[in-house]
């Protein structure tokens, strides 16, 4: 299946003035009602890294769950779970970073990562770039390292990919909106 980055544009709704006035929320609900864009998103991140050097997928509450799961499953790779405060047992590495609203911190299972692993993150968009930064950070703590950080959606003029790639850490996403795209 060929990847139509046009098609899957159009499956990602603008809903303007979410989660506050003066933002539009990329919705990427329709894209996964589509079993066919959700096969083309899935293959399109499967052709990527089907030969590709790493050992873990690492996934980001919630929407990085959707995908990142079931790119996990093709490759055959352990997932790590990366979510919000308190929502994991056992002993966890935690690490805060400032959202949209406001702060916020991300868990990971402190025994999830060992030196020399290499961690693909996943996650639906890339927009400030700081829950990935702080996923990153967990992964590191742990002493392991980053392959690269992926995503359906990037945001660039939010500055996240630019922060990313400026720490180390490669990115990649099937599609990029403009702030003003409807």
């Amino acid at each position: 299946m060929i990847f139509d980055e046009f098609s899957i544009k159009t499956l990602i709704r603008a809903v303007p003035d979410f989660p506050e006035a003066g933002m539009t929320f990329r919705d990427i609900s329709p894209l996964l009602q589509s079993p066919r864009a959700l096969r083309m998103v899935a293959d399109s991140f499967i052709q990527r890294y089907v030969e590709t050097d790493f050992s873990h997928i690492g996934i980001i509450e919630a929407r990085g769950f959707l995908v990142g799961s079931i790119i996990a499953y093709e490759l055959n790779k352990p997932l790590i779970l990366f979510r919000k405060q308190g929502k994991l047992p056992g002993a966890v590495l935690s690490e805060g970073f400032s959202s949209v609203n406001g702060k916020a911190a991300l868990e990971v299972q402190a025994d999830s990562l060992c030196e020399g692993d290499k961690v693909l993150i996943f996650d639906d968009l890339i927009a400030t770039g700081a829950t990935l930064l702080a996923a990153a950070q967990l992964v590191r703590r742990m002493g392991a390292s980053l392959h690269e950080a992926a995503a359906i959606i990037d945001l660039p003029e939010l500055g996240g990919s630019q922060k990313l790639q400026d720490t180390g850490i490669p990115t990649f996403s099937l599609t990029a909106f403009a702030l003003n795209d409807r």
